[in-house]
């Protein structure tokens, strides 16, 4: 056992110690539950809402309506909390992070703190990582919800869908074996204000954080979206409350016409060399110009004094066009499709159609590039995930790697991190980490390893850091004779 385990194990303990009873309660309850018709068991919540209303705590009824979503489960989906599950979701509604090992039962453990919290009406917010989640988890939890009598909304990029059992839609385009109809099926097409008014609201965070902004920038009220902030679960919530905090969403239109100077910058970026012209700074993500290069930059400008004769507005397209050239690299940070430079994300690997660099750094990209430039746009609103999540009267999260980052969430959001046991022994082996001296030694390394594994009949799953090291890892299997297939952002859809 480790320093840090013997020093946070009792604290843990404690808390797992504390929510023991609660569990004993529920299941104490769970012959009385399987009693209930299925009418009863659709009205049960409506006497528990008049009671939040006349000013019940939440807390005093959680064994109530954990026990009648338990029963909800089992008659829905023949699944049932374990008890894993329902310490995961006491924590969750007590606003704080549960860590539970991958294939714990996560998407069904958050069905139990969002229909107590429901009960406020208010709604509750399930944050997910992308509209393909978001849809699926809305149907799969929405038998559960719709069996107690609670609505489900849907929030994706370009549509909003209320979860309706009676609405089945026949789609002859989609595969043989309907694998995508589930996520279509039982959902109809609805308004953005509709969704909201939901109980239970599913969408992604970017969703949800735009959606907040085009409040803001609204000028009758009726066309407001988000009425309440007062409970949000977040499903990967290290992701997107750590690594993705401070990623700004804004909101913009185009600016009015201005001179075209990035395919002139874009020439000049291209003649000046690293550590000769401009120093890299890959941390802060900046690229700074030297003497040299700003005397090159002068010369094919043709003026003696670039900072005096053009202004900041030629200083700034300079710096983001060699800012272009030195840090944003096709097939990693973005690709080329159809014309368009397109996101990709550095978390997810998938593309970002729609989504763009502020402050001419996506125009200096396309003249990079050579594709059409579009036009430069305003900042009408702008919010970080930090600041937007921060909103929430109450936040809890749940994912499979919270501790490694359990200071920065007590530090900045105030949340604490309790892991939840495994509902039963892990099997897994988790290896050391193998370091190499180079790429070609890893890769020749990751061949044999698959070779190996692919005489056993299994499958294996290699993840890498960028499209083009992908590309380069596809290209190297190719020619050891390794059948695989290729994932990332330019194939994804497929």
């Amino acid at each position: 056992m480790s320093f840090l385990d013997k020093f946070f194990g009792p604290t843990y303990a404690k808390e797992l110690k504390e929510i023991q009873p609660l569990v004993t309660t529920i299941n104490s309850l769970e012959e009385e539950k399987a009693k209930l018709t299925d009418e009863e068991l659709k009205n049960s919540l409506i006497p528990l809402k008049e009671q939040v209303t006349d000013n019940a705590s939440l807390d005093a009824l959680l064994p109530e309506v954990f026990a009648l979503v338990r029963e909800s489960a089992k008659r829905t989906m023949q699944m049932r909390h374990y008890d894993v599950q329902l310490i995961g979701g006491v924590i969750l509604h007590k606003g704080k992070i549960t860590e539970m090992r991958t294939g714990e039962g996560k998407t069904l453990m958050a069905t139990l703190p969002a229909t107590l919290n429901a009960l406020t009406g208010k709604g509750v917010h399930i944050v997910t990582v992308n509209d393909y989640l978001a849809r699926r988890d809305a149907v799969w939890m929405g038998q559960i919800f719709a069996a107690v009598g609670l609505s489900v909304g849907i929030i994706n990029h370009s549509e909003s869908f209320l979860y309706d059992e009676t609405h089945i839609e026949k789609d002859e385009e989609r595969d043989e074996e309907g694998s995508y109809k589930v996520v279509y099926e039982f959902l109809r097409p609805c308004t953005r204000q509709e969704a909201y008014a939901a109980d239970i609201t599913y969408g992604t965070n970017s969703e949800f954080g735009f959606d907040y902004l085009r409040d803001n920038i609204e000028y009758e009220a009726d066309r407001l979206r988000q009425p309440y902030h007062a409970y949000a679960i977040v499903d990967e919530i290290d992701s997107i409350l750590i690594d993705e905090a401070r990623t700004p969403l804004i909101i913009s239109a185009p600016a009015t016409d201005t001179e075209n100077l990035y395919p002139t910058f874009a020439a000049i970026a291209a003649k000046l060399n690293k550590d000769e012209h401009f120093s890299v700074d890959e941390k802060l993500k900046s690229a700074t110009l030297n003497d040299t290069g700003i005397e090159v930059a002068e010369k094919m400008l043709g003026v003696d004094n670039i900072y005096t004769d053009k202004g900041i507005r030629y200083v700034h397209h300079l710096e983001t066009a060699v800012r272009a050239k030195a840090l944003f690299t096709r097939d990693k940070e973005y690709v080329v499709r159809e014309g368009e430079v397109v996101i990709v994300d550095e978390f997810t690997g998938r593309l970002q159609p729609g989504r763009r660099w502020s402050e001419g750094l996506h125009q200096a990209v396309e003249a990079k590039e050579g594709v059409a430039i579009q036009k430069e746009s305003k900042t009408f609103a702008s919010i970080t995930y930090q600041n937007y999540f921060r909103m929430y009267d109450k936040l809890s999260g749940m994912t499979g790697t919270a501790i490694t980052s359990q200071e920065e969430f007590f530090t900045v959001y105030d949340l604490e991190v309790i892991p939840v046991p495994t509902n039963r022994e892990v099997q897994r082996d988790d290896k050391n980490d193998l370091i190499y001296q180079n790429e070609s030694g890893k890769f020749k390394a990751i061949i044999e390893k698959v070779k190996t594994v692919h005489e056993t009949g299994q499958p294996i799953l290699i993840g890498t850091a960028s499209i083009e090291s992908n590309e380069r890892l596809a290209q190297a299997l190719d020619q050891a004779g390794v059948k695989h297939e290729m994932l990332n952002a330019k194939n994804h859809e497929r």
